[in-house]
């Protein structure tokens, strides 16, 4: 049996749509068509309907094809999506199957944006199962991908064109790629006031990249995401993002060390727990009272004055608060 793991670090658009490619070439590679592949969504937590046995309705269709026996060589293939969303039972019902199943008879791929259930994943490496890691997409990563795609459609895209594909659609190459598809098919111009007028709308990304770009003093780059999450999300959203960002630097302040910051709140000393480390030493208690006090006065205006007010807030929020992550 063919396995293979792919795990997310951030289920947004991007890393999607490269896990669908990963799932495409491991596909491609073992000879399936889609004739012959059985995609389950695992469903969110009480939802998918009660099974008959430790599984769910919705993910019944993997046990008939994890127990089919290969009889003249041919293979069935399994992606299961969302697989993180697993409960136990039926990680260790899963864990069985893959187990038991037949190496000859199936391609299985099981892609997940957050843990497996132990006993699934124990299982999996038993079984050796090929883990392939997605990181989140950045907006370089996107520059070189277009960059790249552009090439292999041998599209004449110029440095500006590519800065009004990536203004519109950001990080979202499944968009991104959809758009490419409209101007192959339709020959359309490839310059830069072209493709600004086609592609109107506002890409939908993550909270962090807003967060990321206020912190790191980006006033102008932070003021373009906020535009970009407020066409898609609610300001209150961000607010409680900034929130919970401004607490966690109010517990790093107190402590001498990433890594004794990373032990007090239960976490691992990463990339993370040092920038909000080094953040709040920099601020110190009364500059993150100062940053909280800011973020709760622009909650009051949200919840009490007409919403007219409300995107003005944010930019005025965001402008100040980026103004102060420059002076770090």
């Amino acid at each position: 049996m063919s396995l293979h793991k792919i795990t997310l670090r951030d289920d947004a658009a991007g890393p999607a749509f490269l896990a669908e490619q990963e799932v495409a070439g491991i596909l491609a590679d073992a000879g399936i068509d889609s004739a012959s592949t059985i995609r389950v969504h695992v469903p969110g937590r009480g939802e998918g309907g009660s099974g008959e046995g430790r599984l769910r309705s919705a993910l019944e269709p993997v046990v008939p094809a994890l127990q089919s026996v290969s009889l003249f060589g041919d293979q069935t293939a399994v992606v299961l999506l969302d697989a993180h969303q697993l409960t136990v039972s039926e990680g260790e019902a899963l864990a069985e199957l893959v187990a038991g199943a037949d190496p000859e008879a199936v391609v299985l791929v099981v892609v997940a944006a957050g843990r497996l259930p132990a006993s699934l994943d124990k299982a999996l490496s038993a079984a050796g199962a090929d883990t392939i890691a997605i990181k989140p997409v950045r907006d370089r990563d996107a520059a070189d991908w277009l960059a790249n795609e552009a090439r292999r459609r041998r599209l004449r895209i110029d440095q500006g064109a590519r800065a009004a594909l990536l203004e519109a659609f950001g990080t979202d190459l499944a968009s991104m790629a959809g758009a490419l598809d409209q101007l192959e098919a339709a020959d359309a111009p490839l310059d830069a006031a072209s493709l600004a007028a086609r592609f109107r709308n506002r890409p939908e990304e993550p909270m962090w990249r807003y967060l990321d770009a206020v912190l790191g003093g980006d006033a102008d780059t932070a003021l373009r995401r906020l535009g970009d999450f407020l066409t898609h999300g609610h300001p209150l959203q961000l607010l409680a993002g900034l929130e919970r960002d401004a607490r966690r630097r109010a517990v790093a302040v107190e402590e001498v060390s990433p890594q004794a910051f990373a032990d007090r709140i239960g976490g691992k000393a990463d990339w993370r727990s040092q920038r909000d480390h080094e953040r709040a030493r920099a601020l110190g208690p009364e500059g993150i009272e100062a940053e909280l006090a800011a973020i709760a006065r622009a909650e009051r205006i949200l919840k009490t004055e007409p919403e007219a007010t409300h995107r003005v807030t944010m930019e005025r929020l965001t402008v100040a608060l980026a103004r102060r992550g420059r002076r770090r």
